[in-house]
Parts: structure tokens; sequence; C-alpha cells
């Protein structure tokens, strides 16, 4: 199982502490990092058990779960960017004056109708959820769909990909497998994404790369390796430094 899928999979329990409990071991989910149980952890002269540690872990690397969440894509969150900046300073803990003056909005009494709008969002949300579960009851129809990677940058129709559909279109570009080589670089928007998927689980998930490195996975995949590179980090599958120098998929 990916980043994304054990993310959407998670409960809303799991999300907020950020790792979910499987029989052996703790899986960060915001990155896939795996704490085996059982074994102690040293982390600057201190040793953590492994539950203790996966919390460690997210603290040092992604510094909160919110500050995870909040940086993600617009269209993965849901929020506008004025709505992104209020959460960021209601997490802080500021009052409303002093977010006022920081944003320079109104007074604090619109802060509060900001706080008021945001609560009901999270009623409307939680309705929401409620009868997409009772749903899943009834709704014999539904088809499977494969899930958005959370780092995806634009999400939209191509999206709307079913389980069915993505095996057929990797058996079309993967002829041999998804371990061979790429038969043709997918043109359709929706391949595309598809086959870009496919490609980024070549890479270990807490690896930094340097671009040699990264240009003889994808050689191995395909001949215009550039093309193919230039894809994975536009739609949100790898990222870099500015100068190159550095690569890693992102979760």
């Amino acid at each position: 199982m990916d980043v994304s899928e054990r993310f959407w999979n998670a409960s809303l329990e799991e999300l907020t502490c950020g790792y979910v409990e499987e029989e052996d071991q703790y899986v960060c989910l915001l990155c896939g990092k795996n704490i085996e149980k059982g074994i102690i952890y040293p982390d600057e002269d201190k040793l953590y058990e492994a539950k203790r540690y996966i919390r460690v872990h997210i603290e040092k690397d992604h510094q909160s779960v919110f500050a995870y969440l909040i940086q993600l894509d617009k269209k993965v969150t849901g929020l506008t960017d004025h709505q992104n900046a209020l959460l960021r300073l209601f997490y802080q803990g500021k009052n409303d004056a002093e977010i006022q003056k920081e944003l320079g909005i109104g007074s604090a009494s619109t802060i509060r109708n900001h706080r008021f709008v945001l609560k009901e969002k999270e009623r409307q949300a939680k309705v929401f959820l409620t009868m997409m579960e009772l749903l899943k009851t009834k709704d014999n129809h539904a088809p499977a769909f494969v899930d958005v990677h959370k780092t995806a940058k634009m999400v939209d129709d191509r999206y709307n990909v079913t389980q069915k559909e993505q095996n057929e279109i990797v058996k079309k570009y993967f002829p041999e497998g998804t371990a061979g080589r790429l038969k043709t670089f997918a043109s359709k928007e929706k391949h595309r994404l598809i086959v870009l998927r496919e490609i980024a689980k070549r890479f270990e998930s807490e690896r930094i790369y340097n671009e040699k490195e990264v240009n003889e996975v994808l050689q191995a995949v395909y001949d215009d390796h550039v093309t193919v590179r230039r894809y994975l980090i536009e739609y949100g599958f790898l990222d870099r430094k500015s100068d190159g120098s550095a690569y890693w998929v992102k979760n």
C-alpha cells in the first residue's frame, strides 16, 4: 500500500495522530516511514519505544500533522488562500485582534465572523462524511475509484479514474508488466497520470537522489527520460531543489 492510499484510507483519528498502527509497525501517514515495534530508537541522547518514536519523527520531520496538512494544495484541502492563512494564525494561538492586525483586514469582529464560517464548514463536513459512510451500505453500483495522490498539484477530471480503467491503461502502456519498459509515453492526460503514477513507484520514498541517479531510473523505463522527469515533477510525484542537485519522492 503506497503513502497516498494509506492516507486516504485512514480514519479521522489516525489522520489526527499522523500515523497508523499495524501488526508489527507504526507507519507515518505523511511520508510512509515505518517504525518497527519491539525496537528502542535512540534520538539526541534519549531512547524511545516505537509508539513514542513515531511521534518524535512527525515532530522532527513534519513539525506537526497540522503543519503538513495546511501546506497541501487547495484542491486537496478545500480551503481558500484566505482561510488557509486564518487557520495558520489560529493554530499559532493568536487572538482575533492580533490576527486582524497581522492580516490587515476589517476588525476583530471580522475575524470572529471568519471563525463562525469555518465552524460551519466543519459541521457541514461532518454531516457529509456521515452521509457518505451511510451511502456505502446502499450504493452497490459505485465503481472503485483510484485515490488521488495527496501531493497532486491539479485535481480535475484527469483523476476521475476507476480501478478497472487503471488496470487496462497500465496493461496497454506496460505490456511486459510494470517492472518492464514503457511502450510509449501517453499523450492523453488521464493516461499520462496513470503512467506517471506507476513510474513514480520505482523511486524509494525516503531516499534523496541526484540528477544522474534519477536519469538512470528513468532511462530503464523510457528513452526520453527528460520528458518523463519533467512530468513527474509537474504532476507532484517528485520534487527537487531549484538547482537540480537533489530529487525526492514527494509525500
